[in-house]
């Protein structure tokens, strides 16, 4: 099993272009599912879970072309209807292939998803909102089933309890090409639901409303192939930012737009970093004293989930109390241990982290609980005295393609290796 190891002391400076987003090419790649014919998505991140998703693609019958930054997608006339137990269970994301294969086959059979361990994270959004727009759902204890009773969805008013973003996916796939209109109310805003939006239109699909609370849908009987960009990485993105003020370089990013990572890049200029940002770049400078703030997790455009862990990083080198305060994944605080065992000063009371700073870390072994808590141990180990070893490698390599040699291109002193450890000591 693979693991990173760091070596600490290097200021982060220079230029890395971020790779496409991860959690829009995955869904982008199961909205292909919607249309026979060969649909192309460029920007393509190098990265785990799309060879995992690739390989569902094909159990489904769909041949599939990987090539650097991109997936040719030859979709056949008729597509399977029952997705892989054994990669369904590798990747949590598979679940969205739900919507595109009951719209297009009239019903879906797939196991529950796996995933990262970040708490519940259920389907039952999903499921209801299906079985609002006319399906029949049937729900086990290790898979689900769906079937649309005349062979294809009708439109309904949906409104989701919760602002998810795989839910609102998933819906707005199933229901491009139900009959009649849909309206998907307290609908997720990121910026990967405009980019899948952005895709199913240039397929044919009649959607507005995108970027507010409520989508409108305007069912069409069938859709065409296309070829489309995938948006860049947010979240790399902040991650690079923070290792940028953490360690008190300058680095510039490209490949994203400023206005994905608006709030972390605000609590970036609180904390003290020096943040420029243009069209399709953003320039972060560390070196001056960290102060302590609070952060508080939202769905978008609320503070990301996916980069508390990395602030958590942040704030250990902040100077004062911190509260991070996460309301979408309680399970994500696990990290938190891992990240006090190097020397940060943590305490976890419920769904709030207190982090008293500045504290030295002290390189050592470490495990990544999950993906982004493996990327911002990576980025503690990069500030850490001596040497860090990030063991569960595969958990980055989910969401971060070649992070090691990005950070290399900018001064880093990290490396990766294999090795016949099991985990951390």
């Amino acid at each position: 099993m693979d693991r990173f190891v760091v070596r600490g002391g290097a200021a982060l400076n220079g230029t890395v272009r971020v790779s496409g987003a991860k959690n829009s090419a995955l869904k982008l790649v199961a909205a292909a599912l919607l249309a026979p014919g060969r649909t192309v998505v460029r920007n393509v991140p190098a990265i785990g879970d799309m060879g995992a998703m690739a390989e569902v693609l094909r159990h489904l019958g769909v041949r599939v072309d990987e090539q650097p930054e991109t997936q040719t997608l030859d979709v056949p006339d008729t597509i399977g209807c029952e997705a892989p137990p054994e990669l369904v269970r590798r990747l949590r994301a598979s679940i969205i292939v739900l919507g595109p294969i009951l719209a297009r086959c009239g019903r879906a059979r797939m196991p529950l998803p796996g995933g990262c361990n970040l708490g519940s994270r259920g389907i039952d959004m999903h499921l209801a909102g299906l079985a609002q727009l006319g399906a029949e759902v049937t729900y086990a204890n290790d898979y689900v089933e769906a079937v649309a009773p005349e062979g294809r969805l009708r439109g309904a008013d949906l409104e989701l309890a919760y602002a998810s973003v795989g839910a609102t996916e998933n819906l707005l796939m199933a229901a491009v090409t139900a009959n009649g209109t849909t309206r998907i109310r307290n609908a997720a805003r990121e910026p990967e639901i405009a980019d899948l939006a952005a895709m199913l239109s240039a397929m044919g699909a009649r959607i507005s409303g995108v970027g507010t609370p409520e989508l409108r849908v305007e069912g069409v009987t069938a859709l065409n192939p296309t070829e489309h960009e995938v948006v860049g990485d947010r979240i790399e993105a902040g991650t690079f930012a923070v290792a940028a003020a953490v360690t008190g370089g300058k680095v510039t990013i490209t490949g994203v737009d400023p206005a994905h990572v608006g709030l972390p890049l605000d609590k970036l200029r609180q904390i003290g970093a020096s943040v420029d940002a243009g069209a399709g770049r953003i320039t972060v400078a560390g070196g001056h004293a960290l102060r302590a703030v609070d952060v508080v997790t939202l769905p978008f455009p609320g503070f990301p989930t996916d980069m508390q862990p990395q602030f958590l990083v942040l704030l250990s080198q902040a100077v004062g109390p911190s509260m991070l305060t996460e309301n979408v994944f309680e399970a994500r605080f696990g990290f938190a241990e891992e990240l006090a065992r190097m020397g940060a000063d943590i305490t976890i009371e419920g769904h709030h982290a207190i982090v008293r700073g500045p504290t030295p870390l002290r390189g050592t072994d470490v495990r990544a609980t999950d993906l982004r808590a493996g990327a911002a141990l990576v980025v503690a180990g990069l500030i850490a005295e001596g040497e860090t070893a990030v063991h569960d490698a595969r958990h980055i390599d989910r969401g971060y393609a070649d992070l090691a040699g990005k950070l290399r291109g900018l001064g880093a002193d990290v490396r990766r290796e294999a090795t016949a450890s099991v985990g951390a000591a």
